[in-house]
C-alpha cells in the first residue's frame, strides 16, 4: 500500500515538473515572442519641439498606415533635452524629433541616441544632413536666406552673406537675435568655411550694418523691412512662405546668395534641417526604428515639406508650389553636424562683437 501511494505521488510530481517546463519553453517560444513584439510595436512616445499642428499630420498618416498608436510630448528642443536627460533609462520616450542639426549634435554629445543600423536611411538620407554615427538624421530642410525689399532693392546688388558686413549696407540691414540657434548654426557654418578670424570680421560688418536692434523673430524682421526700417535681412524661407501665403502681393523677395564658387565664401545656401533620433533608453526600438524609416517615405517627406514649405531630404518628392515658385539654388554640402559641433564657438564670437 505504501509503495502504491509512493508510486501515486512520484507521478504527481514527475507531471507538475512537466507542466511547469513545457510552460517555460511555451513562455519563450516563438509565438510568444512575436506576440510579445506585436504588442509593443503598436505603441511609439515621441518627444518632439515640432508645433503639434505641423507634427499632427504626420502622426496620423504613420497611425492610419501602420496601425501603431503614437503618443507625443511637445516643448521647446531644450527643455526636452533637458528632460530626456534626467529621465535617463527612465523615460517612456522612443525618439526625439527637433529643428536644428545644433540641436540634434547636441542630444548626441549628451549621450540620448543610439545608433542605428539602417539601409533604407543610409541610402534615403544625403551623408551631410546624418550624423556620421547614424544616431539622428535629417527629414526636412530649410534655406536660411537673404530676403529683401522688391521696392529698395534689386538683386543684382546682393550677391553673398559675407557681402552683408559691406559699407554699402550700413543702417539697412536687419537680422533675428543671436540668441536663436538658427542664426547661431549660421554663424557655426561660416566658422567651418573661413576661420574664427574672417568670420568674426564678417560678423562685426553686419553689426556694423544693423538698422535697428535684433528682433526676435523672422516674422518681425521682415515687418520691419516692409515698415522701411531696413532693406535686407536674412531668414529661414518657411516664414516668408507663410507671410506670402496671408499677402500674394508681399513687397519681399527671396535671394539665393553663395551661388558662385570662390574660396573666400559659403559654397552655398545654408540650409539646415528638422531631424530625429532612436533615443537610447527606448521600450520601442524595433518600432522606433520603423518609424524613422518611415519618414524618408515618400509619403512622410511630403507631408513634412508642404505642411510646412520646407524641402524633402529625398530628392524624389516634390515641393510645395508656392515653394517651388521661389526658384532653384545650390546649398552648402558641408556636414550639417558641423552646426552643432562649432555652436559653441560661434555663440562667443557673437558675444564678442555684440551682436545681441
Amino acid at each position: 500500500m505504501f509503495n502504491k501511494i509512493s508510486r501515486i505521488l512520484m507521478f504527481v510530481l514527475v507531471f507538475a515538473l512537466f507542466a511547469c517546463d513545457q510552460t517555460q519553453k511555451s513562455d519563450h517560444s516563438p509565438n510568444a515572442s512575436n506576440s510579445v513584439d506585436q504588442a509593443e510595436s503598436t505603441e511609439l512616445v515621441l518627444y518632439s519641439s515640432r508645433n503639434e499642428q505641423l507634427i499632427l499630420p504626420l502622426i496620423e498618416a504613420y497611425e492610419a498606415e501602420t496601425g501603431t498608436q503614437v503618443k507625443f510630448v511637445t516643448d521647446k528642443p531644450e527643455p526636452l533635452i533637458e528632460k530626456l536627460k534626467a529621465e535617463a533609462e527612465l523615460t517612456p520616450a522612443d525618439v526625439l524629433m527637433t529643428v536644428d542639426a545644433g540641436n540634434l549634435w547636441r542630444a548626441s554629445q549628451a549621450g540620448l541616441f543610439m545608433s542605428l543600423e539602417s539601409d533604407v536611411l543610409e541610402n534615403a538620407i544625403p551623408t551631410n544632413l546624418r550624423d556620421v554615427n547614424m544616431q539622428w538624421f535629417g527629414f526636412s530642410q530649410r534655406a536660411r536666406t537673404i530676403v529683401y525689399s522688391s521696392e529698395r532693392v534689386k538683386p543684382e546688388e546682393l550677391s553673398t552673406y559675407e557681402n552683408l558686413a559691406n559699407e554699402k549696407w550700413h543702417g539697412k540691414l536687419c537680422l533675428r537675435t543671436s540668441k536663436k540657434v538658427y542664426n547661431q548654426s549660421l554663424v557655426a557654418m561660416l566658422i567651418a568655411t573661413h576661420g574664427t578670424g574672417v568670420t568674426e570680421n564678417i560678423i562685426t560688418g553686419w553689426v556694423n550694418n544693423l538698422a535697428t536692434d535684433p528682433f526676435s523673430n523672422d516674422t518681425k524682421t521682415m515687418q520691419a523691412i516692409l515698415a522701411g526700417q531696413c532693406d535686407v535681412a536674412i531668414v529661414n524661407t518657411y516664414y516668408f512662405g507663410r507671410m506670402q501665403k496671408q499677402d500674394s502681393q508681399l513687397a519681399l523677395k527671396l535671394f539665393w546668395p553663395n551661388q558662385n564658387e570662390a574660396p573666400d565664401q559659403l559654397s552655398g545656401v545654408h540650409v539646415n534641417i528638422s531631424g530625429a533620433g532612436v533615443l537610447k533608453h527606448a521600450k520601442h526600438p524595433e518600432q522606433a526604428l520603423h518609424f524613422m524609416e518611415w519618414m524618408a517615405s515618400a509619403r512622410a517627406q511630403e507631408i513634412l515639406a508642404k505642411g510646412n514649405m520646407e524641402y524633402p531630404v529625398v530628392s524624389d518628392v516634390a515641393n510645395d508650389p508656392l515653394v517651388d515658385s521661389w526658384g532653384t539654388f545650390k546649398a552648402d554640402e558641408q556636414a550639417i553636424a558641423l552646426a552643432g559641433e562649432l555652436q559653441s564657438d560661434a555663440v562667443m564670437l557673437m558675444e564678442r562683437v555684440e551682436y545681441r
